[in-house]
């Protein structure tokens, strides 16, 4: 791709900031070659009936995109500001394929996230397209006040690598956070509460192939305090995913999940979190907490319990078909030690797995009286 509208992009915007709207007409092809620095926007409309794609210029974006220091995560480019609306039934393209190819090679390239909502304050993203994200689909970063609604999102590999970490949402350092009536088809977490998310709502999402909506991953750097509190999850749909709702701490000693992908020892707290209503099929755990993310060795883990604490979490009615994977476990809820894990509640879970046990789940290290018609199985803490 030599074509490049990132110019005239820019001048638009520029001209129609503060007060006015840019529009991307219907039927028109936009192609974007520059990362675009949209931080400094106030009251204005981006009306996007249009398809707009960006390049396949994996060094320049390596070398150019905005690094947002979480993970290693940047950005094609940066939208915040104050009062910004963007909507229009438009589709982003973020030509992933390429990345995807890539990664298989090189779990170390710096893949960019499709959209970067950062910095903003007071705004509105919806009716949407988004496709083949080379990473996450959404980065919610220092943001307060923001609606996301009616986004369908979806793209697979169409090679045999794998579309890798490509979470419909990723909320960092950001509250009151809205998410709501949308279709997600990806390879991630269908929403992730990342460090520092407060005041999130999540409501009527069908998520497809997913690993659940999660709290974290969390405690994942050491001296860091991560907090995610006051989180509503209502009425999710969840096909073919690893996980239904699931939260997710690193263990008081650092661990590797992969190579790129590493931590444990950071502390913090998650709590006040509600899930209700999840409606499963296919689905490896319905319910997953895990304060040993990434350690495998649950003797390690236990001997290093984590330095988040879990409390005060109520999931309620999930109902649905697990996947064979853990039959006939339907679910998983241990925590790394009493100390730091309390007040964790189900009720009224009505999950049957393929051999047609019903609510059978792991349990340790968690209070087993107020997870209400489960049928706990003691974890091996030798090993896992």
């Amino acid at each position: 791709m030599k074509t490049d509208d990132s110019p005239y992009i820019l001048e638009a915007i520029k001209k129609c900031n503060n007060g006015g709207r840019v529009i991307f007409p219907q039927g028109t092809t936009y192609v974007i070659g520059t990362a675009l620095d949209l931080s400094q926007l106030c009251h204005i409309d981006l009306d996007i009936q249009a398809y707009i794609q960006f390049t396949n210029d994996t060094d320049y974006w390596q070398a150019n995109g905005f690094f947002q220091t979480f993970q290693n995560a940047t950005t094609f480019f940066e939208l915040g500001g104050e009062d910004v609306n963007v909507y229009g039934g438009g589709m982003l393209d973020g030509n992933g394929q390429i990345w995807y190819d890539l990664y298989a090679a090189n779990i170390y390239i710096l893949r960019p996230v499709l959209f970067g909502t950062i910095g903003l304050h007071s705004g509105s993203i919806s009716n949407l397209r988004l496709r083949y994200s080379p990473q996450y689909y959404n980065f919610v970063a220092n943001s307060t006040d923001v609606v996301f609604q009616d986004i369908n999102i979806s793209g697979f590999s169409q090679s045999n690598n794998t579309a890798k970490n490509t979470d419909g949402w990723d909320t960092y350092r950001s509250s009151n956070i809205v998410i709501q009536n949308g279709v997600i088809n990806n390879g991630d977490d269908c929403v992730s509460f990342k460090p520092n998310s407060t005041e999130i709502l999540v409501q009527n999402l069908h998520c497809n192939g997913s690993h659940g909506i999660s709290v974290g991953s969390l405690g994942q750097y050491p001296g860091s305090y991560d907090i995610v509190e006051n989180v509503e999850v209502y009425n999710i749909s969840m096909f073919n995913a690893t996980d239904g709702a699931r939260i997710k701490v690193w263990p008081g000693v650092p661990s590797a999940l992969s190579g790129d992908l590493q931590g444990g020892g950071g502390a913090g707290r998650v709590n006040n979190i509600t899930y209700e209503d999840i409606s499963i099929t296919n689905v490896d755990y319905a319910i997953e907490v895990t304060q040993c993310y990434g350690q495998k060795n649950l003797t390690l883990c236990n001997e290093f319990p984590s330095n988040l604490t879990i409390t005060n979490v109520k999931i309620s009615n999930v109902h649905g078909t697990t996947s064979k994977k853990y039959d006939p476990i339907s679910g998983y809820v241990v925590c790394s030690s009493p100390s730091v894990c309390s007040n964790i509640t189900l009720d009224g879970i009505a999950v049957v797995s393929p051999s047609g046990v019903e609510d059978e789940f792991t349990c340790g290290d968690v209070d087993a009286s107020l997870l209400h018609g489960i049928n706990c199985t003691t974890v091996n803490k030798g090993s896992n």
